[in-house]
């Protein structure tokens, strides 16, 4: 627990709007060195257990200025091509503002004509929109689901697509040949960590073509604890009790205790080896649990294109 974060690469260098993957230097996280790139600033899926509201604030997702002309010069003078590109790691590509901007849209055209590969991380099934654009270059798309429970999940993320939706969405984009992984992040004690939760969640994934799951327990700021105290009263104090009392405070967050933590990942390990699906953890410590190439799922990123540097 104590390791330090592994050093990043050299070649790896920030640019404007494109940045270098780096989570808050947690020696717990497994990523390989990659980027991370959010059209948007803020997010309107306005999710309770957030983690990214603790740094940016909890406000609408807006267009950030300038941002085609930086995308743009990042992509044609600081991107390495060796690296992937996160869209995005603390603001959902695919607020319902994206319909009117089409930013992401835009962004993803010119991922594709420069050849870059990239992960895309959301909670919108409005990502089904652009798959002309994402089907013909080096992108994956990962979902995050976290219950079936239209009600529940209203309740967690009010701002995102519902569950089915999300669901039908990865169907789809399947469908077209684009890879899928699912996102079963994060397990909260108490709300979504029942076995039948689980197993309903990745049965569905399962039959929308989704192959990879990855999975992390909730941990818990000041900020987002308040947040889902406010929401679930009724479980306010044994959720204060499980992570502020109980818990352990390490690399900025309130863990559960390990031996807590390790049984709610397994839950989700065995009901996702039964129906062989590849596994990973984010930010636990597991290593023993990894059953799949990459923990974040960018061993599903194709290899369709090199890149153009003109234009």
């Amino acid at each position: 627990m104590g390791a330090a974060r592994r050093p990043l690469p050299g070649d790896l260098r920030p640019g404007r709007v494109v940045r270098v993957f780096d989570p808050w230097r947690s020696p717990l996280c497994t990523c390989p060195p990659k980027y991370s790139l959010q059209p948007y600033t803020g997010c309107s899926h306005f999710c309770q257990y957030c983690y990214a509201t603790s740094y940016i604030g909890r406000r609408p997702s807006t267009l950030k200025r300038g941002y085609v002309e930086r995308l743009l010069y990042d992509l044609r003078h600081v991107v390495n091509p060796r690296y992937h590109i996160d869209i995005s790691t603390s603001s959902d590509p695919y607020p319902p503002e994206e319909r009117v901007h089409g930013i992401t849209r835009l962004t993803l055209g010119y991922l594709v004509k420069y050849g870059l590969r990239a992960l895309i991380v959301t909670k919108s099934s409005l990502v089904v929109r652009d798959a002309d654009i994402i089907s013909r270059g080096n992108i994956a798309v990962t979902m995050t689901v976290t219950t079936m429970d239209r009600g529940l999940a209203a309740k967690l993320e009010p701002g995102a697509s519902p569950p089915r939706d999300r669901i039908e969405a990865l169907r789809r984009l399947s469908e077209r040949g684009i890879p899928v992984g699912l996102r079963l992040d994060p397990v909260i004690p108490y709300v979504n960590d029942d076995v039948h939760s689980i197993r309903e969640v990745l049965e569905a994934a399962y039959e929308a073509g989704v192959r990879f799951v990855v999975t992390s327990t909730y941990k818990a700021r000041p900020d987002n604890i308040k947040r889902m105290a406010e929401a679930f009263p009724e479980l306010a104090g044994k959720l204060r009790r499980l992570y502020v009392s109980e818990g352990d405070w390490m690399h900025g967050y309130w863990y559960l205790r390990s031996g807590l933590r390790r049984r709610l990942m397994e839950l989700v390990y065995r009901e996702a080896r039964r129906l062989g699906m590849q596994f990973a953890t984010c930010r636990e410590g597991f290593s023993d649990m990894m059953r799949a190439p990459s923990c974040d799922g960018s061993h599903l990123i194709p290899r369709r294109g090199a890149r153009a540097r003109s234009g």
